[in-house]
């Protein structure tokens, strides 16, 4: 896909991987800014094209008292005005179809979630939005099977869809990565490998996801390695606090450091 087809989205032409982050739901508006405000100083430094993330609602949660959302207009509008105000494009999940033209009014690119990414009805409202679609893989899936998701958003008139790897079920609560995926999907769309889910440790008896941060700079470094298109990291700068997915989350802190080094590789990985 035409990274030049997403709507305010700076340094295409620089040659460097893509970027998909920030917190992983909405909290409040002050939150999103500040956290927004940080990874563009960094995307800018680095000349790395940099989508902001955040989900106005989370419906796959475990437990029934799980954080699912601030309210669904009130995160969308936040979002909108995030990039408004940053200039930056937007990505959010949407988990059913009516909620597909609801959020295409407020962000550049809709997420697929990995466990819906079968759901055709899903797929396509949101490629029939005319929005760039973010498919995930399940979980479940071969890379090879990505094929037809792609094909989904194509049948629906629209050749903006990339895929991304979230990682792969390896028993019942741990995730692996299986970097001979990305060569795979990459032939399919533009190929995005999800640091911090990867690292998720799902399925917990206490219904809280673990997860292993340790290791996002090493997966990260090693899907950069891969010649991954894009990368996509949640972060916060508190995720001990954070009300979603803080286990595997990013320290903001630790993101500069982190995007230079992985620039620094791509650097070297485009001499070859």
């Amino acid at each position: 896909m035409d990274l030049n087809l997403i709507p305010r989205l700076k340094h295409t032409d620089s040659n460097n991987f893509f970027l998909l982050a920030g917190p992983c739901a909405i909290e409040s508006e002050e939150m999103a800014m500040r956290i927004a405000e940080n990874i563009l100083k960094i995307s800018d430094k680095y000349k790395i094209p940099f989508i902001f993330k955040g989900s106005f609602k989370k419906a796959n949660r475990s437990r029934i008292d799980s954080f699912t959302g601030i309210g669904d207009q009130k995160a969308l509008e936040i979002l909108k005005k995030v990039s408004e105000k940053y200039d930056i494009p937007t990505v959010t999940d949407i988990h059913q179809a009516e909620d597909a033209a609801m959020a295409a009014k407020y962000v550049d690119v809709l997420q697929i979630p990995a466990f819906l990414v079968r759901q055709t009805d899903l797929v396509v409202a949101a490629a029939k939005t005319g929005k760039v679609v973010n498919l995930k893989k399940g979980q479940f899936m071969s890379p090879e099977s990505m094929q037809h998701a792609v094909q989904k958003v194509i049948d629906s008139g629209s050749e903006k869809a990339m895929i991304t790897d979230r990682g792969t079920m390896f028993g019942y609560q741990d995730l692996i990565v299986d970097f001979r995926g990305i060569p795979t999907m990459k032939k399919y769309a533009s190929t995005v490998l999800d640091v911090t889910h990867s690292l998720q440790q799902p399925n917990q008896s206490s219904g809280v996801t673990g997860g292993r941060p340790d290791m996002i700079e090493t997966i990260a470094k090693a899907g950069i390695v891969n010649n991954v298109d894009g990368l996509f990291i949640e972060t916060h700068f508190n995720p001990s606090e954070a009300k979603s997915d803080g286990a595997n989350m990013l320290d903001l802190k630790h993101l500069d450091n982190l995007m230079f080094k992985l620039t620094e590789i791509r650097k070297t990985i485009n001499q070859f």
